[in-house]
């Protein structure tokens, strides 16, 4: 166990990771728990380390012997120092909102420019990799991510509003598990091309096992899935509720990641729209566990994952 686990607070964090070698030495531990340093490349453990410069080198003769910790995770060619990195895992997992790049930028003092790149990286980190199908009793519901048409400019409006209902905006689909192992509620969420038959019948069969109970709305793109499930629904032209027979769970974090765009990020462009669901999905599913212990999670899911300024912006110009 890292000795930052009695860390309760964004004061205690900030004092306790201001000192480059903790924060190194904490980093180290989050890499590896078990003290046994590997080498990135090659996997091999004959490595010796070159304290005044903070890098291990490998024994073994292959290419990239030098290696330092953020070597291999979502920090490597990041000139930020780990101090910062730490201080930003904290905030954005801690924060109910979330943390907008730009108040990000002036509390660690890097430019926005920074601040949006690491931000998104910290919510790679954050994907969930559990995998497996989802059992027991399971809310599946869709909705529309997207700015409202009253509230675009006449030329916006003109260019984007084809049409009606989530016409210019973003189709997002959820499944909620209900009662974990632990008692709580987890949600898997995720971009869908559209809210057609196809698309979310499979979404639903490709993330839940067979001859669980499935609650839905009315939609009548989910007509058929009672010959794999229990597919119960509610009609909320009749009512929001019938006893265990609603989609509440799925609604309630609809809520929590609207207020989250309107409120903190404001304008989110399509293409880093998943990005914005795995952190809220992560803040939602951890919702039990203390500021400190979803920090711990974060900072020792940065490696073995990379994100590169290229890739981020990439998809920008071809939109």
């Amino acid at each position: 166990m890292v000795t930052s686990a009695w860390l309760k607070t964004l004061q205690q964090a900030i004092v306790y990771f201001s000192d480059p070698d903790t924060a190194f030495a904490e980093m180290v531990k989050f890499r590896w728990p078990d003290g046994v340093v590997e080498c990135p490349t090659c996997g091999s453990t004959e490595v010796y380390f070159t304290e005044s410069r903070r890098i291990w080198q490998c024994k073994e003769q292959h290419a990239k012997r030098q290696f330092s910790v953020k070597v291999g995770s979502i920090m490597e060619d990041s000139p930020l120092g780990i101090d910062k990195w730490l201080i930003a895992s904290w905030l954005i997992s801690s924060a109910k909102n979330g943390i907008s790049s730009y108040e990000l930028a002036k509390a660690i003092g890097v430019t926005q420019k920074s601040a949006w790149f690491l931000l998104h990286r910290i919510r790679l980190a954050m994907q969930d990799e559990t995998g497996g199908k989802i059992g027991g009793e399971v809310e599946v519901d869709e909705t529309y991510i997207g700015g409202k048409a009253r509230n675009m400019h006449k030329s916006r409006k003109a260019r984007v509003i084809k049409g009606t209902g989530g016409m210019g905006k973003v189709a997002v689909m959820g499944l909620l598990a209900r009662h974990g192992k632990d008692g709580h509620s987890t949600m898997r969420v995720g971009v869908v091309k559209s809210i057609g038959k196809k698309l979310l019948q499979a979404a639903v069969r490709a993330n839940v096992q067979k001859d669980a109970s499935v609650f839905t709305d009315a939609l009548a793109s989910y007509d058929g899935l009672n010959q794999d499930y229990v597919h119960q629904v509610i009609d909320h032209a009749e009512a929001y509720v019938d006893g265990q027979i609603h989609t509440n769970g799925c609604e309630n974090f609809w809520s929590l990641l609207k207020r989250t765009i309107k409120g903190t990020y404001v304008s989110v462009e399509r293409f880093h729209l998943f990005r914005y669901l795995d952190e809220q999905a992560f803040r939602f599913n951890t919702r039990k566990l203390s500021d400190a212990a979803r920090f711990a999670i974060t900072a020792a899911s940065v490696f073995g994952k990379r994100l590169t300024f290229n890739q981020l912006t990439a998809a920008d110009a071809m939109c």
